[in-house]
């Protein structure tokens, strides 16, 4: 005993020191080793129980209480079965002894150790593990402490870790859920016995003005309900132990929903009295001026009293104050946890039909809630009512009505028992008053997922249309309303200034912009439901802000050179910006509903469109033509902007509308000729004026890309006749640095010349489309664009001088962007044009191949290079023609020296790696090109990849360009089969698969070892692609059948597979590794169950003969893939579980 307090002493001794702030890290390496060695010694748990009992130190009880859960978790099956009785025996007294005395988290710890010896032990050697858990909860005094347990047990024994045999989780699954009916027995019974004896405290309570509240429920929602009156009962007074108890019977419940399934154990009293408890989230009279809240119905004029416990305070503070503060965080915390069980059955979506009831008749429940939330009344306005409350409360109730929308609208909404419009006339209040915007955008969310919902179901039953329309026509038209007015300043200024405009989130918009842009996607698909009402909303309030815009021109004052808007006292001001901040936003909303007017609806709604269209026009020709973002104005740092911004978006929202003008142009042009002509005519009048340097980038890039859309889009036969179109052909052109358009606009607007040259015209056959013409234009263009780009083609050698050097680097790197954007927009265009393009081309490409050997020691410069002959080679290879296209791949393949590939390789993230990348690209594209023309290449593009680049990948990270390299070792062999596999389908037909026929067997073996390398290393992408390559080429070429792999490498790469699961290193890819293994199994799988499986088990080390025998009796010789997953994802668990109790063993243990 003396020599157990002295160790004790030194215990405590020790610990104190290594948490002491003076000692150092080497001291603490020493003091941890000095705790592992006796951690480990034979019996250490002893000393422990002794300490625990004798110690007020927490540092020691929980070390002491870690070498119990070390002893339970990792060595227990080498425990001596009576002092396992013994530990069984000691730990639970020590519990009930000490609960009350130690900390909560000595408590936890002592709990889960307990719940752990029980998850190795119950029933068979701890019958009474689970009993002892139902009689504490049964026992008042130790009710919290019997709840702790069964809170763990659920939290360990249900969802258990690894460290446990399939076997064994499926047996405490089972136990547990023969425990279900009980358990949830007893904690309904608790809630309702608190509930029933606190409310009888408050069930009289003073009058008050507002007790008339909670019986107005929503006429269709309860009629006939039992639960209405229930619902409508005063709350309950909660002292501070029942509330407690209260919160950890909810906890358990939480947990439990979270892995039972839905079944009529979860009776309608246990729904009944969770939703008692969800109230307390929706109390406000707990935000207590006087005294401490009770009642929801007891109120005062000076604040909430509790009538049974404190008198009135006079001056309304001090620490009854502070303790209704807390009293209200309590009570929300009730609320909190009730409707985190309520979230945890309705996120459950596989409803058995005798649970369908039950559903109903919680939602019911839970509406009664939201109607609670969204009263008004005398003392609190909507928004004022939820500002108040929890955030947390808001939040799960926000979670609640998304899993309702999402999950189970489909099942409720047919329901006559369920008033649907009703509930959206709630969910409307409660949107349209959330305290914060994250509140808002994720009802925002719920809205999206209703008419996702809506348009499916109109969709799938057009017959009766309408009648589901009407439905809901009321409802559509408030939210479309209401949303209109939330994006506006004239209604919603306060919030809307709140919104961050500067700072980009992960998606690359700020604040504003994702407000916007989720506001105007609930506007969108309200348009699909009601086009008509929807644009007859929006178009008024468009026009009405337009009228302020165009009204503009009145108050601009010209004084010599400048031009002034004499608009300047501040209230005017801040109306303008207000009114032209909303019509910005308005313009977006017109261009994202330009797409409900094309396709089979044009012609009905071809006037609406027309009026829209017309108007964008004026619009940006009146801002165009007074050139209101160049006007001083008196608050310039806010006005300026927004006159740019209003102007850019018109010339948006014009282009938004390319493909309406396309198809009026194909159809209706012949009879509107003229009207269509000055459409495209006065839009080109809108924006040619922009395309200079001196406009804002904003404005201009707008304006350009408006060009492009019209010259790829629409195609007017009649643009290149247009003067305005004729002035930028000669800005472009002519050569003069000073007046150059900045790089993005420059090549926009070179896209667009191109395009309008290029593209074949609508309506039209070939021998009206003028190639002749448009060919020698198209050469002028490009002759003009790469005048100074052919100058430079003599250089032999780099400049000596640096300005010279930096001269002919910008010329290449301005030029090249330019052609390449102009293949690029043709690629997928007829055969015409493509060739009039490489005709145009033909010098440029030629110029660019004898540059690349000058420049191969620049990598910023053959990055370029190589992006534009990728470029060329996706577009225009047919055009290049086989010998020339050779001649570029043979310059390629002598250029990249292996010196030169390392040193790129080796220097990650720069240039040169990215040059390699851009090599291995086009490589990508030579070797898919069908034919034989490039076949000669195969070899030393093989080469290439297995000899030079793969040796320097191998063993680095170098994602890029292993990622690069595999796909064109994958396309090498998908495109390339008969290279390696000369068997012709007849002999596969009549000798089957065995007599493959081989070729390159050296190269194909290699290829193959590269991907089995792949599957060794850690980078998961790497990983994730080449696995499904492999299946590729098994689905495509029978890989897996092919006699070569079939004999020397399938059972390495199902090893190779297995042993990934095992290590868990791969964990995220477990389900596609399963199917590969399945499928390499499936070629026979009497080999892999007879050879294969064998050899692995014998293989494995660290498990024993037995423990081998009963792996391969619980591998079941199934052939289907649901029952070899299964077989498999117990075999890695299992041989895992093994493994740790193996290597947990004491030294010298026999096995038997």
């Amino acid at each position: 005993m003396a020599s157990e307090e002295a160790s004790l002493r030194a215990l405590e001794s020790l610990m104190t020191e290594f948490f002491h702030s003076c000692t150092t890290n080497e001291r603490k390496r020493e003091i941890e080793e000095l705790l592992n060695n006796f951690a480990q010694q034979t019996g250490a748990w002893r000393h422990c129980l002794f300490f625990l009992s004798n110690t007020r130190n927490e540092y020691v009880m929980m070390y002491s209480l870690t070498v119990f859960e070390n002893l339970v978790n990792k060595m227990w099956i080498g425990v001596a079965s009576h002092d396992k009785m013994e530990i069984r025996s000691c730990l639970p007294k020590l519990l009930l002894a000490q609960h009350k005395s130690v900390p909560y988290f000595i408590r936890n710890k002592l709990c889960k150790v307990i719940v752990d010896i029980g998850r190795q032990d119950w029933p068979m050697f701890y019958h009474d593990f689970f009993t002892n858990t139902l009689q504490l909860i049964q026992s008042p005094a130790l009710a919290p402490l019997g709840l702790m347990m069964l809170k763990t047990t659920s939290e360990e024994l249900a969802c258990p870790r690894e460290d446990l045999s399939v076997a064994r989780k499926d047996e405490l699954r089972k136990l547990l859920l023969e425990q279900v009916p009980t358990v949830l027995g007893l904690l309904t019974g608790i809630l309702e016995t608190y509930w029933d004896k606190h409310s009888v405290i408050a069930s009289t309570p003073p009058p008050s003005p507002t007790s008339g509240e909670s019986v107005e429920l929503l006429g269709s929602l309860f009629q006939g309900s039992q639960y209405s009156k229930l619902l409508c009962q005063p709350m309950a007074a909660l002292d501070n132990d029942s509330h407690q108890l209260c919160c950890l019977v909810l906890e358990c419940l939480a947990h439990l929903f979270s892995w039972i399934p839905l079944s009529t154990s979860i009776t309608p009293t246990l729904l009944a009295s969770i939703f008692h408890f969800a109230r307390f989230g929706c109390d406000l009279r707990t935000k207590a001026k006087t005294g401490s809240f009770i009642s929801s119905n007891s109120s005062s004029s000076n604040g909430q009293l509790n009538p049974g416990t404190m008198p009135p305070t006079s001056n309304g503070g001090g620490r009854n104050g502070q303790q209704s503060e807390g009293n209200k965080v309590d009570r929300a915390r009730l609320g909190v946890l009730a409707m985190t069980c309520v979230n945890e059955l309705v996120s459950k979506n596989c409803v058995p039909v005798d649970f369908e009831e039950y559903l109903l008749r919680m939602f019911q429940q839970t509406f009664f809630l939201l109607q609670r939330l969204t009263r008004e009344n005398n003392a609190h306005t909507v928004k004022s009512r939820l500002q108040e409350l929890d955030e947390s409360y808001l939040e799960k109730f926000t979670d609640f009505l998304r899993l309702f929308v999402s999950v189970h609208l489909r099942r409720i909404e047919s329901s006559p028992q369920f008033p649907i419009v009703e509930f959206l006339g709630l969910l409307f209040k409660y949107t349209f008053n959330q305290p914060t915007h994250e509140g808002y955008f994720t009802c925002l969310d719920i809205w999206s997922v209703f008419l996702d919902f809506l348009t499916t179901k109109i969709k799938s039953r057009l017959a009766d249309r309408e009648s589901v329309l009407n439905r809901y026509k009321d409802a559509l038209v408030l939210l479309l309303r209401e949303v209109l007015n939330r994006i506006q300043f004239r209604y919603n200024q306060a919030q809307l200034e709140e919104l961050d405009d500067e700072t980009l989130d992960d998606d690359q918009q700020t604040e504003w912009q994702r407000y916007l842009r989720q506001s105007l996607e609930v506007v969108a698909k309200v348009m699909e439901l009601l086009p008509s009402h929807a644009f007859s909303t929006l178009f008024p309030v468009l026009q009405d802000n337009l009228d302020v815009y165009l009204g503009l021109q009145q108050f601009i004052v010209t004084t010599g050179t400048s031009r002034r808007l004499n608009i300047t006292a501040e209230n005017d001001c801040r109306r303008l910006h207000c009114s032209l901040r909303d019509l910005s936003s308005l313009l977006q909303a017109v261009g994202r509903l330009a797409e409900h007017f094309i396709g089979d609806v044009f012609a009905a709604r071809f006037n609406d469109a027309l009026a829209v269209v017309e108007r964008l026009v004026e619009v940006t020709c009146y801002g165009s033509q007074t050139s209101l973002y160049d006007l001083e104005t008196a608050v310039p740092s806010v006005l300026k902007p927004d006159l740019t911004d209003v102007h850019a978006q018109a010339l948006a929202a014009l282009q938004a509308y390319s493909h309406w003008l396309a198809q009026f142009y194909s159809e209706v042009h012949s009879q509107n000729q003229s009207q269509f002509v000055n459409l495209i005519t006065s839009t080109i009048d809108a924006s040619s004026p922009l395309i200079t340097a001196k406009v804002p980038d904003k404005l201009l890039l707008s304006a350009c890309h408006l060009m492009v859309s019209v010259t790829s889009t629409v195609r007017p036969v009649f643009l290149v006749t247009l003067p305005a179109v004729r002035n930028i052909f000669n800005l472009i052109t002519t050569e003069n640095q000073t007046r150059r358009l900045p790089q993005e606009a420059h090549m926009l607007v070179c896209r667009a010349l191109s395009n309008m040259l290029l593209l074949p015209w609508p309506n039209l056959p070939e021998n009206e489309q003028q190639w002749q013409t448009r060919s020698s234009n198209h050469a002028s263009l490009l002759a003009a664009l790469t005048r100074e780009y052919k100058g430079i083609r003599g250089t032999v050698n780099i400049p000596q001088r640096q300005p010279d050097l930096v001269n002919m680097k910008a010329v290449i790197q301005q030029t090249l962007p330019v052609l390449r954007d102009i293949v690029d927009s043709i690629s997928g265009e007829s055969t015409k044009s493509r060739q009039i393009c490489y005709q145009s081309l033909q010098e440029s490409v030629q110029v660019s191949l004898s540059l690349f050997p000058v420049f191969i020691q620049h990598p910023d410069v053959t990055d370029e290079m190589l992006a534009f002959f990728l470029t060329l080679f996706q577009a225009l290879r047919v055009q290049m023609g086989v010998a020339f296209t050779g001649q570029i791949i043979h310059t390629f393949l002598s250029m990249f020296t292996r010196e030169q590939l390392a040193a790129s390789i080796l220097q990650e993230g720069s240039a040169g790696c990215r040059v390699v990348q851009k090599f291995l690209k086009i490589l990508q594209v030579v070797v898919q090109e069908p034919g034989q023309a490039f076949k000669p290449f195969l070899p030393s593009i093989l080469s290439l990849c297995m000899e030079q680049v793969y040796p320097v990948v191998a063993e680095r990270s170098s994602p890029d360009i292993k990622a690069e390299m595999f796909e064109l070792l994958y396309q090498i062999l998908h495109q390339n089969w008969r290279y390696f596999f000369k068997t012709s389908v007849l002999t596969s037909v009549q000798k089957g698969a065995a007599e493959d026929t081989m070729e390159n067997e050296a190269q194909f073996t290699a290829a193959m070892q590269a991907f089995g390398q792949s599957f060794l290393q850690p980078d998961i992408h790497i990983f994730k692609l080449n696995l499904s390559y492999l299946e590729s080429l098994n689905t495509k070429h029978k890989l897996y059948h092919r006699k070569l792999f079939r004999t020397s490498m399938l059972f390495h790469f199902i090893n190779v597979l297995l042993q990934v699961l095992l290590h868990k290193s791969h964990d995220l890819l477990q389900e596609e590794i399963t199917i590969a293994i399945y499928n390499m199994a499936s070629v026979d799988f009497d080999a892999f169950y007879s050879a294969f499986m064998p050899e692995f088990l014998n293989g494995c080390q660290g498990v024993d003969s037995s423990q081998r025998g009963v792996l391969a009796r619980n591998f079941k010789l199934e052939r289907d893939l649901p029952s070899f997953t299964q077989s498999v994802q117990r075999l890695v668990n299992d041989l895992r579980y093994y493994r740790l109790c193996n290597s947990s063993l004491p030294t010298g243990t026999i096995k038997l």
